[in-house]
């Protein structure tokens, strides 16, 4: 009971409405039919006055005993099921260690093989966000550890959505990106920097985090992700975002514009082979066990 892993509009049960309890009913094990869901919506059963709830009152609003009993346990497991927010984990070894990882880094994190996606430089999207990126430029000039975090996430949601346009040309899907999107796990809940989902679910979540946080960012991402855990590279990747890149073909111009081209890769990469994930399964597993053949 109360293996909630996917994402609703609020982690409060109290918030959620009869839509959003139907739906997380419909992910527990609770072998409930559409009758008894049926029921729910007719009364106009939402979370609020679902806690409040005893196999009782389930029974007066027209279920048999069965399912009631059913509902009147997950009431309880829901009370007293108290989920942990994202954001109280800042140490990267303790979440490892639910993995049985000993670590206070990210290279024991094991690896897996990153299928990255080649940007041109004359790419539409590509050319549009490298005229956005000028603008914060010539607007906030190089940007520092020390830079305010509102000027940090103009770089990252500018490169996000673009790396969304990118991959659905890539890969004929339609995604998009919620900031400050609250999701729900089995064990913790909370907001996430960034939700990326494609037409059916959510895909992948991120935190937006400068250098001297990047540890938490980690330990937060892989709670709210609350599965398999690998990495694509043990050296971190990142952008220098300098005022000197603003003088075309010098040095730094073409270091930015190498560097985001990159970034572009390797997140349509990761987009592209999580959207195939379920459709190409076998391609995946003969890619992960000859790498691991390799080994």
């Amino acid at each position: 009971m109360s293996t909630l892993t996917a994402e609703y509009d609020s982690y409060l049960v109290e918030n959620w409405n009869t839509e959003t309890l139907v739906n997380f009913l419909k992910e527990q094990n609770l072998k409930l039919d559409d009758d008894d869901l049926g029921i729910l919506c007719k009364r106009k059963i939402d979370g609020q006055v679902f806690l409040d709830m005893s196999k009782d009152d389930f029974m007066q609003a027209g279920l048999e005993m069965g399912p009631a009993m059913k509902l009147a346990k997950e009431v309880q497991a829901l009370k007293e099921k108290l989920k942990r927010v994202f954001f109280s984990y800042l140490s990267l070894s303790e979440v490892l260690a639910k993995y049985n990882l000993v670590s206070e880094g990210t290279e024991i994190i094991p690896l897996f093989i990153l299928q990255t996606y080649e940007i041109k430089e004359d790419n539409k999207h590509f050319v549009l966000c490298m005229a956005d990126i000028n603008l914060w430029l010539q607007s906030y000039g190089t940007l520092v550890m020390t830079s305010l975090e509102s000027m940090h996430n103009e770089y990252v949601s500018t490169i996000l959505y673009t790396a969304l346009r990118i991959a659905e040309d890539a890969t004929n899907k339609k995604f998009s990106m919620k900031p400050e999107y609250k999701i729900i796990g089995d064990e913790s809940c909370g907001q996430v920097n960034y939700a990326i989902k494609d037409e059916e679910s959510l895909i992948c979540v991120t935190e937006d985090k400068v250098q001297q946080k990047l540890t938490e960012g980690f330990a937060q991402n892989i709670k709210q992700l609350e599965s398999e855990i690998l990495q694509a590279s043990k050296a971190p990747f990142s952008i220098k975002f300098v005022k000197e890149s603003l003088v075309e073909n010098s040095e730094e111009y073409q270091t930015l514009h190498k560097d985001v081209r990159k970034i572009f890769g390797i997140i349509v990469g990761l987009l592209k082979d999580r959207t195939y994930a379920e459709e190409e399964p076998e391609r995946k597993r003969v890619r992960i066990e000859d790498y691991r053949s390799k080994k």
